[in-house]
C-alpha cells in the first residue's frame, strides 16, 4: 500500500511543494515546527532511512542539501536544521527546519502554534 508521502508525490494528495527532482520531492509540512519546514524525500518508497542503498541515502542527502540551500536564500534564517524521526510516516524522509536560534523549533509533541502559516504563499515565496 503506497505512503501517504507517494500519494502525495503522484499528486493524489494536495500539498505545497516547494523543490524536486527526477529522485526526491520536497514539500511543506502541514504541521511545521519553524515557519518554513520542509519534508524532503525520496520518490521511491524506503521505510527506514538507514535501511537505503548507500547510493540512494547519499542522494537524498544530497537533495536535503540543495533544499536547504534553497530555504536558506529565499527565507533569510540563519540556518537550516534537520531531523530525521523514522516513525510518523513509513516512507523515509529529513526534516528541514529554518531557523536562526535554537528556540525557533517547536518539537514534535509540544502544543501547535496559535496559527497556521498560509502554506500557499510561502511556498511561492521559496520557489520564486
Amino acid at each position: 500500500m503506497p505512503s501517504i508521502f507517494t500519494k502525495i508525490i503522484k499528486g493524489e494528495i494536495p500539498c505545497h511543494r516547494v523543490w524536486e527532482d527526477d529522485r526526491h520531492f520536497a514539500f511543506l509540512d502541514i504541521n511545521p515546527w519553524t515557519e518554513g519546514h520542509t519534508l524532503v524525500v525520496p520518490k521511491k518508497e524506503h521505510d527506514y532511512i538507514f535501511d537505503m542503498p548507500d547510493a540512494d541515502y547519499a542522494a537524498l542527502q544530497s537533495a536535503a542539501k540543495k533544499v536547504a540551500a534553497l530555504l536558506k536564500s529565499k527565507l533569510g534564517c540563519r540556518r537550516v536544521c534537520t531531523c530525521v524521526i523514522g516513525y510518523e510516516v513509513p516512507h523515509a524522509h529529513i526534516h528541514l527546519l529554518p531557523t536562526n536560534a535554537t528556540g525557533d523549533i517547536r518539537w514534535l509533541g509540544q502544543p501547535p502554534a496559535t496559527s497556521k502559516p498560509d502554506l500557499a504563499k510561502l511556498a511561492a515565496r521559496i520557489q520564486g
